[in-house]
């Protein structure tokens, strides 16, 4: 079980010498990432690659499918790809989606958000 934990992509947020430390795996930020984005009002759904389809067909859910995050001691950069709803003004849902983000990471890691990418992947036509 050790190994598990040893193997992931970790950073320390806080340590201190009388009760121990706090690491948030790479993968946790780009879940809460994923998350706050498709909070916003005009985004149908993240889009990801092939993989993360074929994984969404299987019922697998996949929380960070469409995120991409490096993390840098206490600063992180994200990259999401969209697929926004027909009719939305693309440039403020991506602006909406951008400070949703980088206000969700900053107040559950701590971690200063340098930057928030977004690439639209796609527009959903469907009906709601």
């Amino acid at each position: 079980m050790a190994n598990e934990f040893e193997n992931r992509s970790t950073h320390t947020i806080h340590e201190t010498g009388q009760v121990g430390s706090v690491e948030i795996a790479d993968e946790v930020v780009a879940i809460i990432a994923g998350l706050a984005a498709t909070e916003v009002e005009g985004v149908a759904s993240m889009a990801g690659n092939i993989t993360n389809e074929l994984v969404g067909k299987l019922g697998m859910k996949n929380l960070s499918k469409g995120v991409k995050v490096a993390v840098m001691d206490t600063s992180v950069s994200v990259d999401l790809s969209l697929q926004l709803k027909y009719g939305y003004s693309i440039p403020k849902v991506a602006e909406a989606v951008q400070e949703r983000v980088k206000n969700a990471i900053e107040n559950m890691t701590g971690m200063a958000v340098i930057d928030v990418n977004i690439r639209i992947a796609g527009v959903d036509f469907d009906e709601p």
